[in-house]
């Protein structure tokens, strides 16, 4: 949880300058079953090795948000659990052939052909494909930048 907090907050200090009047939004995302975590896939061995492990079982998804507005840091962290189902060895490859997962956490998209492989899922499914909406909007919000929608604008 500590990790991803981090490389969300030093995503959004690398762009902001100091008593800048700007908002900085970053956000980062990892995958976890119990201690062990799964950054991007850095080759096919290394995605099926993450559809061995993962599949079949439940596992968390992690979001970090950080919101920087040039004075102070502000954080959310979305959890989300999700049970991707088992993989065949030649599913599997096929997936990895379609570019999808090279460049997501756990080697997958829920949002994208991997969502045929996800059968369970508790939490946020923004959380999951990245960026976690409404505690993001509910951050914003409490920055005082409420969406348009909820700006007070009545029908």
């Amino acid at each position: 949880m500590q990790l991803v907090r981090r490389l969300a907050r030093e995503k959004a200090q690398s762009v902001i300058r100091p008593r800048e009047k700007a908002l900085v939004l970053a956000a980062d995302t990892l995958v976890c079953l119990g201690d062990q975590v799964f950054g991007k896939p850095a080759d096919a061995d290394e995605a099926l090795a993450f559809y061995q492990t993962l599949g079949g079982q439940w596992h968390q998804v992690l979001t970090a948000v950080a919101i920087h507005d040039g004075k102070d840091l502000h954080q959310i962290l979305s959890r989300s659990s999700v049970f991707l189902r088992a993989l065949d060895a030649a599913e599997a490859r096929a997936y990895w052939a379609t570019g999808e997962p090279r460049d997501k956490a756990g080697g997958y998209a829920i949002q994208g052909i991997g969502a045929v492989f996800i059968t369970g899922l508790r939490g946020s499914y923004s959380g999951v494909m990245g960026l976690p909406l409404a505690e993001t909007a509910a951050l914003l919000t409490r920055l005082g930048f409420p969406p348009p929608s909820l700006r007070g604008r009545h029908e």
